[in-house]
């Protein structure tokens, strides 16, 4: 079987990508990768090196999402359909809603890995104005999933938004997203520390809650969701506001070893966000047996049930109580590291999400030429 995939550059979607190419790859599928956002630097690309029946193809085409998409998006597609074309694959895997539409005859998934309406929904509290960029926003959406053989969601809260916001698909499927256990190291000695990914000015991942109140043991914010190359100098704490009962260190990015040695040594991961489609980092942090301490929204609850513990919804004081019954009960926090750490390895392995998309994608294959 022959993929051709679609994927951004420019979030944690391309550490989703990393781990759906790899999985299908070394399953014995062809796979021709597509990035649109911006060129990646070599370090970003170096996961492909060994990766034998993958084919890349990087472009800067803009993301649906990005100002100028408009102007980007028919070149794009001209681009996708003469390579569709050029390459016949046997089925498209899409990560942008854009492309659902394209005029070939080759089956389709699209996958809903965030959109913009239902963020400001999240982030805003209330539907953005409407604007003529906006209104285009909205019709392409919906034209590409209307479209689709079938719109994949890593969960079904974010499936109820986009169908609630775009209209319902012909066929829809949940398949959560997975990370590969050899990544991380669940066995070190743990540090009495936590740990959370953002930007301090994102409103959508809020970790700025974790500087609001006194905490009871020192808290570690990596202000980037992406990795950066290697560095001769260390990547050290870029602000660090510190008092005799609290410590906050303000991190700028890291590289992929520094962020693993992070997980390992936090006993706490604080996952803050007002909205997580995919939610990578919290499985990172469960992988490394971090306790997690949620934000108690929809998407959250759905993963991690009860292997996670949960303040009030945007509370930074319910968040801080939390972290206290965390410090003064050691056993307790113990107990929720060794549940998501449990959680993760049952439910969101990197194994189980590619086994999950065979099956899709045979499925679709299979119709496909019965139909023929």
């Amino acid at each position: 079987m022959h993929v051709l995939v679609t994927a951004d550059i420019m979030s944690s979607g391309w550490t989703y990508t990393r781990e759906l190419v790899t999985g299908l790859v070394t399953r014995g599928i062809r796979v021709t990768l597509v990035s649109f956002g911006e060129i990646p630097l070599p370090e970003q690309t170096a996961w492909m090196d060994l990766l034998h029946g993958l084919e890349y193809r990087p472009t800067a085409f803009r993301l649906e999402w990005m100002e100028g998409a408009p102007t980007d998006l028919p070149e794009s597609t001209d681009f996708l359909v003469n390579l569709a074309r050029e390459l016949r694959p046997d089925l498209l895997h899409l990560h942008q809603f854009c492309h659902g539409d394209l005029p070939v005859d080759v089956p389709r998934v699209v996958m809903a890995n965030g959109d913009l309406i239902n963020w400001a929904k999240a982030v805003q509290g209330c539907t953005p104005r409407n604007t003529r960029w906006l209104d285009w926003y909205r019709e392409t959406i919906v034209r590409g999933i209307a479209a689709a053989d079938v719109l994949v969601a890593p969960s079904a809260s974010m499936l109820d938004a986009v169908i609630n916001t775009y209209g319902r698909p012909r066929c829809a499927a949940i398949v959560y997203p997975g990370r590969n256990p050899i990544f991380f190291n669940p066995y070190v000695s743990k540090d009495d520390s936590v740990l959370s990914i953002g930007r301090l000015l994102d409103a959508g991942k809020q970790v700025s809650l974790l500087t609001q109140h006194i905490h009871p043991f020192p808290v570690c914010i990596v202000g980037a969701d992406q990795t950066v190359p290697p560095s001769r100098t260390p990547i050290r704490a870029d602000v660090k506001v510190a008092t005799e009962r609290s410590s906050v260190a303000i991190r700028g990015p890291q590289t992929e070893a520094q962020l693993r040695a992070l997980y390992s040594r936090a006993a706490v991961y604080a996952a803050t966000p007002r909205y997580e489609p995919l939610g990578i980092a919290p499985l990172d942090a469960a992988f490394s047996r971090c306790a997690i301490v949620a934000n108690d929204i929809p998407a959250f609850r759905e993963m991690w049930g009860d292997a996670a513990l949960y303040f009030r919804t945007n509370d930074a004081r319910s968040l801080a109580e939390t972290l206290r019954q965390l410090d003064a009960d050691r056993p307790l926090r113990q107990g929720y590291a060794d549940r998501s750490y449990s959680r993760a390895r049952e439910r969101f392995t990197a194994k189980r999400m590619i086994d999950e998309y065979l099956e899709l994608y045979g499925s679709l294959v299979s119709v496909r030429a019965v139909a023929a």
